[in-house]
């Protein structure tokens, strides 16, 4: 067969274009995601919903944050320095920080911010957290220096979440925090229909680098079976599961693979010790000791989890067994019960709808135990924003909850457990040695010692019984084969979204 030059030529055009085009980077893609449960609010500084927090840690961004091993690294900062003394913190701030209005990230935004959180009229979820600044010093724009009331190692921790998200001072004062999402984080919030879809794009100015996605697009959908039909349909590319009976399905479907990662947060049935007989000692103790964990775990949460102890972190975690009456005695407890002089009660036990999804089947197995020694538990499900108000004003007798855990037990727990703890009135429970405890974990700057320290806070909380810790669990995303790169992380953030690629 014979061609053409003409023809032969325009072959070699096309082929010239065809090698062209496959040596271009592949255009990328967007992210189609879903989630049953939407954020509640825009306001990273008072949003205490895990699921407004993984929304928030997308478009916002602390000083640092933590990395999939749980160590510290940069974010808005570049670096930073502890004095000798651990009483003066120095951060330098990338200089390519800029928030999502083209506005570089200046110390002046920092000062703002924190000045912002430690604010009472702000209602900041992790404002006792930094109660130890007395002053802070801007330098110059780059040059952020905060000057400490005592020596506070865990306060780099504490910085490392969207609650202490460093916001534009301009916005601050215009009063457009929680209502303008202006933040300096890898995407841009575009749209969002409150429990029905949130559209974000890339955010081209990010210092973190350049995404392998244009956007994502979450939507809202009724609940986790929902989710997972949408996934084996090819309608969602990525989905955040919390409930571990549908995360335990994904592994049989072939075009979808499931993220499994251990977490800080834990499940705990909260007291409220200011109500009676809740302010009697023996009958929060009997109440531990009639509860089965293990059974707990097994029946609400499919075997997905473990016993734990207040502090889940590995670092400082200790065998639960050692601890006040963490396996199940039911005589104890009858005995326990007998000597508070209180005799069957019955209390309300508040749980969310949707945040944990397991929170009502875990009622009712507690229902079911704490009747073995009279106490009638009557069950409330709640709305999650109606919830959220309830649990912070602590108007409750008792509630099932979820909350979110930290490396390190100070930033996790002083907010509770502390006389100047800006949730107080959530845990409605002061201890003087539990005080103490918590100021010496802070101001210890040896690691061997602080570990005792938080062990010995940990087994007198376990005692005195304000909370019955439950079970730790895990972190559970799913996606199509189509996705990769992702990166799970034991706090549960979804910031391993900035690795992600699309097929």
């Amino acid at each position: 067969m014979q061609f053409s030059k003409k023809l032969l030529a325009g072959l070699a055009v096309a082929t010239a274009l065809t090698a062209v085009g496959t040596a271009l980077p592949a255009q990328a893609a967007e992210l189609r995601m879903a989630w049953s449960q939407d954020a509640t609010g825009l306001d990273p500084h008072k949003q205490t919903a895990f699921s407004s927090l993984r929304l928030l840690e997308l478009i916002y961004e602390p000083l640092v944050r933590l990395d999939a091993e749980l160590n510290v690294v940069p974010a808005i900062a570049s670096s930073w320095e502890f004095a000798e003394d651990a009483k003066t913190l120095t951060f330098s701030l990338d200089p390519n920080a800029k928030f999502s209005n083209g506005a570089q990230v200046t110390s002046a935004d920092v000062k703002a911010s924190f000045e912002r959180l430690l604010d009472e009229e702000t209602a900041a979820a992790a404002r006792s957290n930094f109660l130890s600044i007395e002053s802070i010093d801007t330098p110059d724009d780059a040059t952020v220096v905060f000057n400490l009331s005592t020596a506070d190692v865990p306060i780099l921790v504490a910085m490392a979440t969207i609650n202490a998200a460093i916001v534009p001072a301009s916005e601050i004062e215009a009063g457009n925090v929680g209502t303008e999402a202006v933040g300096s984080g890898p995407f841009k919030l575009d749209s969002w229909e409150p429990n029905a879809r949130e559209v974000l794009s890339a955010n081209e100015d990010w210092a973190g680098g350049d995404l392998a996605i244009d956007g994502i697009t979450i939507s809202v959908l009724p609940d986790e079976t929902a989710i997972l039909a949408s996934l084996r349909a090819g309608q969602t590319d990525f989905a955040l599961l919390n409930d571990p009976l549908v995360a335990t399905l994904v592994p049989m479907e072939p075009n979808l693979e499931l993220n499994r990662v251990g977490v800080l947060s834990y499940n705990v049935l909260q007291l409220n010790p200011s109500r009676a007989p809740m302010d009697n000692l023996k009958v929060r103790q009997a109440m531990s000791c009639a509860i089965d964990r293990q059974a707990i775990i097994d029946a609400a949460l499919a075997g997905e989890g473990k016993v734990t102890g207040p502090l889940t972190m590995p670092a400082f975690a200790q065998d639960p067994s050692n601890l006040f009456c963490y396996e199940q005695d039911i005589e104890k407890a009858k005995q326990l019960m007998a000597e508070s002089g209180v005799g069957g009660f019955t209390a309300k036990v508040i749980a969310a709808t949707g945040e944990p999804p397991v929170a009502a089947s875990e009622a009712q197995v507690l229902q079911a135990q704490l009747a073995e020694i009279g106490v009638n538990l009557e069950i409330e499900m709640m709305e999650l924003n109606v919830y959220v108000d309830t649990w912070l004003a602590g108007d409750f007798d008792m509630a099932v909850a979820q909350n979110g855990g930290r490396p390190d037990p100070y930033p996790m727990y002083n907010r509770y457990f502390t006389k100047e703890g800006n949730l107080v009135k959530v845990s409605n429970f002061v201890d003087d040695e539990l005080d103490s405890l918590m100021k010496q974990g802070q101001a210890e700057t040896d690691p061997a010692k602080r570990v005792e320290i938080f062990q010995a806070f940990e087994s007198r909380l376990a005692e005195l019984s304000p909370w019955l810790w439950l079970s730790t669990g895990y972190s559970y995303t799913a996606q199509l084969k189509t996705v990769s790169g992702f990166e799970p992380s034991p706090t549960g953030t979804l910031f391993g979204l900035t690795k992600v690629s699309v097929e």
